[in-house]
């Protein structure tokens, strides 16, 4: 039996507003964090996992208090594990306009005392980044060993090898792109429609009317979680079977699949704030390095320093392995250092929250270099 890896969270909080992408500022802020492992005397182990839309800071382990409640990569990072908390020091920071922890649409408003609803400003990759970086300075972190992410945390991590070349000595963006698709925005935004015209959403100021707009949510998740599976795994996992031995001839629940994602709506509906769902998903669509060099991502990436890994996925029609590819080619283009690993799995984009051997195993040998390395 495995021993528990037991964690616990901390809160970093910061007074020196900070400047957001979008003109707006954000002051009196925190952040949610956990870490695991140990930095090393030469602070030089650090390794900075980004998480994606509806995840936290809490990536490993599970809490004293709550054994049930396992970290969202815990099959990635820990002792022995691929990103091996017994080597290096892993920090989980909980984004801006998150609910989980850090400053977000939930929070308090300092300037009206209410929650801040959808006043709270919009936030963005770079934004989310910036405020990394100023963790790390808190941390007394200069250089990161790695920072590490998928799918919207591999945006991170691009975005971190962007904005500070010199504070990245490896950068692994798992299951990501350089920009969203004209399909993956408009996913987005049908999703955002079904919160925005739910009557319990209230300009965004449910809370004050003691509300949820858990119908908008429900379908919002739907809609994502469709997403992020293939359809062999759904074939495989569903295909057309009845929840009843006969059609029911309504607009109930007939078939499993058709169960399935009412069940994953619901489930969502109760744990996650709708402000913060329209908040990830514009930060989502916003994200484009190449934007500001003409749509050239050549250009965008010329100043990056890392080393890099790359991971896509065969059945990952939401982030297609065709956008990896896009990055690696830049990437080479430079003539920089870059490992790409495109494995062959069902399971769609959920697959690198998933266990698969060959995917760990390249995950695993990559950190080995890491540490071969250093932070050179």
């Amino acid at each position: 039996m495995t021993t528990p890896f037991f964690v616990s969270e901390q809160r970093f909080d910061f007074a020196t507003p900070l400047p957001l992408r979008g003109g707006a500022q954000l002051a009196d802020y925190s952040l949610a964090v956990e870490t695991y492992g140990t930095l090393n005397a030469a602070r030089d182990n650090a390794v900075l996992i980004c998480h994606a839309l509806n995840a936290s800071h809490h990536v490993a382990g599970v809490y004293q208090d709550d054994p049930d409640r396992l970290g969202w990569w815990d099959n990635m990072v820990g002792p022995g594990k691929p990103v091996d908390t017994d080597r290096f020091f892993v920090i989980g920071v909980n984004n801006l306009g998150s609910c989980f922890g850090s400053t977000g649409p939930t929070s308090i408003n300092p300037k009206t005392g209410r929650p801040y609803g959808s006043d709270f400003p919009v936030v963005t990759v770079e934004d989310w980044v910036d405020a990394q970086a100023l963790l790390a300075d808190r941390l007394g972190i200069e250089r990161f060993a790695a920072v590490m992410g998928g799918s919207l945390g591999g945006m991170q991590a691009l975005a971190w090898s962007v904005r500070y070349p010199k504070r990245v000595a490896h950068c692994i963006v798992i299951a990501s792109t350089a920009r969203l698709s004209a399909q993956n925005i408009a996913f987005n935004d049908v999703a955002r429609q079904a919160i925005l015209s739910d009557p319990d959403y209230h300009e965004g100021h449910y809370a004050e009317r003691g509300v949820v707009p858990k119908r908008g949510l429900r379908v919002a998740r739907m809609v994502g979680h469709i997403t992020y599976l293939s359809d062999d795994d759904m074939a495989a996992k569903f295909g057309r079977a009845l929840r009843s031995e006969s059609l029911q001839y309504g607009f109930g629940v007939d078939f499993e699949i058709e169960s399935y994602l009412r069940y994953q709506g619901d489930k969502f509906s109760e744990y996650f704030d709708a402000n913060t769902y329209l908040l990830i998903t514009k930060a989502l669509d916003y994200f484009d390095p190449a934007r500001d060099f003409d749509g050239c991502l050549t250009r965008a990436l010329a100043g990056v320093e890392a080393r890099f890994l790359i991971i896509s996925f065969s059945t990952d029609w939401r982030f297609a392995p065709a956008r990896s590819r896009e990055i690696v080619r830049s990437l080479l283009d430079l003539k920089r250092s870059v490992t790409y690993a495109e494995i062959d799995a069902p399971h769609g984009h959920d697959a690198f929250l998933l266990d698969d051997l060959r995917y760990h195993r390249a995950v695993r040998a990559y950190f080995r270099r890491v540490m071969t390395q250093g932070p050179k």
